[in-house]
């Protein structure tokens, strides 16, 4: 069959091509009994609308964000945090007209999202910064802010206060009367370059080096889940164990709980265990967690809101959102095995 064209319309309703295009992009600029006409005859026709190579080429735009993201889609929604991220972005910018394109990292050269695919403007999150996929975008000239990422000259960007918040984590256990804490923190290829990770740990340090407390201090990778298990288990494990624990997400500390757990301690009799994010796991646990809140709908609107800007133009100033302590019940006081030592 013959590709049905907009003329291919205009010809079977008898009227400018121009006119029938006015019906689909400006229907301000016609009769409602006509452009129901034309829409009639498009559907009878089977025209499935106007091209969208074609329409952003005559634009300029596509329409459509791109999010940059490293590692597979399958692990970012794995992780609830960044699924509700994922989610609050899409629905920001289906409510400004604009469609989200997800650019996963590259790992090979023949086709690079970064590179290949025609974006708007592109929210980073959470990349390394010396990432080549980023230095793709830069060539492009295409409009970026990062999320959850380090802070650079010219390039807008949307952070949560994780050092405050982290800081807050570590004093609550500190207040309770804790001196043995340990932490388990994300470890990374360039843990210098993950800016979560470092605030975090700065902000833990904080309130601990105040009172003179030297944490025990591991790191695991995010992916396999198994791996945050093991190494808080390796830690409880130990003679001299920690009697609270600071954790680096909500999972990191879930899993700690479990690792609590198989070594028959109780949460919070023998180990206090606080997470970060307040994610939908975090009060549905058992114990129900305390832990640092940050607000994901907030960041995600936050990010639109700065890309829509930089789009247009702008140059917003850097965000960076308030976290704060949910105080439930994985926490409490340290117990006798850890005031008889």
């Amino acid at each position: 069959m013959a590709k049905v064209t907009l003329q291919s319309i205009a010809d079977r309703v008898g009227v400018s091509r121009m006119t029938v295009s006015n019906a689909f992009s400006r229907p301000d600029q016609l009769s409602a009994d006509l452009r129901a006409k034309i829409l009639a005859a498009a559907d009878e026709l089977g025209y499935v609308g106007p091209d969208p190579a074609a329409r952003a080429l005559a634009r300029g735009r596509t329409g459509s964000v791109g999010l940059l993201i490293n590692g597979s889609l399958s692990e970012a929604f794995e992780d609830a945090v960044s699924a509700a991220f994922l989610a609050s972005v899409s629905d920001e910018l289906s409510a400004r007209g604009l469609a989200l394109t997800l650019l996963p990292a590259s790992s090979d050269q023949q086709f690079v999202p970064a590179r290949d695919v025609a974006v708007d403007g592109v929210l980073v999150y959470i990349c390394d910064p010396t990432s080549p996929d980023i230095a793709w975008l830069e060539r492009r000239n295409v409009p970026l802010v990062v999320v959850d990422h380090n802070v650079r000259e010219g390039i807008a960007s949307v952070n949560v206060d994780d050092r405050g918040g982290a800081r807050l984590a570590a004093q609550h256990l500190v207040d309770l009367g804790h001196r043995q804490v340990g932490i388990v923190t994300l470890a990374t290829e360039q843990d210098e370059l993950n800016h979560p990770a470092r605030e975090r740990m700065l902000g833990w340090r904080d309130a601990l080096d105040a009172v003179g407390v030297e944490p025990s201090v591991v790191a695991t990778p995010y992916h396999p889940p198994t791996q945050a298990y093991d190494a808080a288990r390796a830690l409880l494990d130990r003679p001299d164990r920690p009697t609270g624990m600071v954790c680096f997400s909500d999972a990191f500390a879930l899993a700690t709980v479990r690792a609590a757990e198989s070594l028959g301690l109780r949460v919070p009799e023998d180990l206090s265990v606080v997470g970060f994010d307040d994610s939908v796991l975090a009060a549905a646990s058992r114990p129900p967690l305390t832990t640092v809140r940050q607000e994901v709908p907030a960041k995600g609107a936050a990010a639109v809101a700065a890309i829509a800007a930089v789009m247009a133009g702008g140059h917003p100033e850097p965000v960076v959102l308030p976290t704060g302590l949910v105080v439930r019940e994985s926490t409490a006081p340290p117990g006798p095995w850890a005031t008889s030592r």
